[in-house]
């Protein structure tokens, strides 16, 4: 085989390679694609939307799940399990912090972390996103992405870890591998831009469930997402697919079944089978089932 190119692993492919590999060792994963029809939906996110865009509909998707959550708290949960003495607990949370990968302007995807979104308005929502689109325009990626890598490196020092702290120290700071940072005067400048200005260690920090939403980077793409790491100690994650027009028998407006082009939205839930079965996302399901066959619920939401 002729080798074309040799690439060393940026910070950005370390640490995703490094958290999902932890995922598909420690995680016995379920996965299952909900197909729901959101064409109803959709025709009022459009209504709405039809003078001036007061929302994207990742954002509504968003708001859409938090309700779902609030119907099945137990996806909202982090799990501590000792394999070696079979003891385990998890933690529901209250509050819904999405860890969400996103487009950086280099291309690169990277999780940034949105907090408090269980009692957000959509107009709040929109806001606080665009707050986060604004600051990673200020932000020094490579720097960035450094802070998180080593504030989670430190954390495992603190819990003993030190040889898997020390390991991945030295795997960051030595030869080809070395990880590209600021230093010196460039730091310095870097430094001057108000924290609140750019993104911070806290918003690299692990959410409460991780959403991911394919669809927006090709929405043009067919099939859906079958499987989908879960970033421990998360026990769930949701992948948004692309919304497709499909074929599927409906209620008329006569009452009659019909074969008719309906939209359909894949969505991909992944969970950790130590923390609960498949009943634990049954009310989600019936929660978002419910505001797709009644989409009036959205304006509601806009006041």
């Amino acid at each position: 085989m002729k080798i074309i190119d040799t690439i060393h692993f940026g910070i950005q492919r370390k640490m995703i390679a490094n958290m999902t590999s932890k995922s598909w060792k420690q995680i016995p994963h379920v996965s299952y694609t909900y197909e729901p029809d959101i064409t109803d939906f959709f025709n009022e996110y459009k209504r709405i939307n039809k003078d001036k865009k007061i929302v994207t509909f990742n954002t509504l998707m968003l708001k859409v799940i938090v309700e779902g959550i609030k119907k099945a708290p137990i996806i909202n949960s982090h799990i501590y399990f000792n394999e070696r003495l079979v003891r385990g607990h998890i933690d529901i949370f209250e509050n819904i912090d999405f860890s969400i990968p996103m487009m950086m302007p280099n291309g690169d995807m990277m999780s940034i972390t949105l907090y408090g979104f269980e009692n957000k308005s959509l107009s709040e929502m929109s806001e606080y996103v665009s707050d986060v689109k604004q600051r990673i325009e200020n932000t020094d990626l490579n720097q960035f992405m450094y802070d998180v890598s080593f504030s989670y490196t430190m954390n495992e020092l603190k819990k003993g870890k030190i040889l898997s702290a020390v390991s991945k120290l030295i795997g960051s700071k030595t030869g080809a591998h070395r990880v590209k940072s600021l230093h010196g005067k460039a730091k310095e400048e870097y430094l001057k831009i108000p924290e609140f200005k750019r993104l911070n260690k806290k918003d690299g920090e692990l959410g409460t469930i991780t959403i991911t939403n394919i669809g927006s980077i090709y929405p043009n793409m067919k099939g859906q997402m079958g499987l989908i790491e879960i970033i421990p100690p998360q026990v769930a994650v949701i992948s948004i697919g692309a919304i497709q027009d499909r074929a599927i028998p409906s209620m008329d407006l006569n009452g009659e079944m019909k074969i008719m082009i309906r939209k359909v939205l894949p969505l991909c839930i992944a969970f950790d089978h130590r923390a609960f079965d498949f009943n634990g996302i049954i009310p989600f399901c019936e929660r978002i089932d419910e505001i797709f066959n009644n989409p009036v619920e959205i304006r509601e939401w806009l006041i």
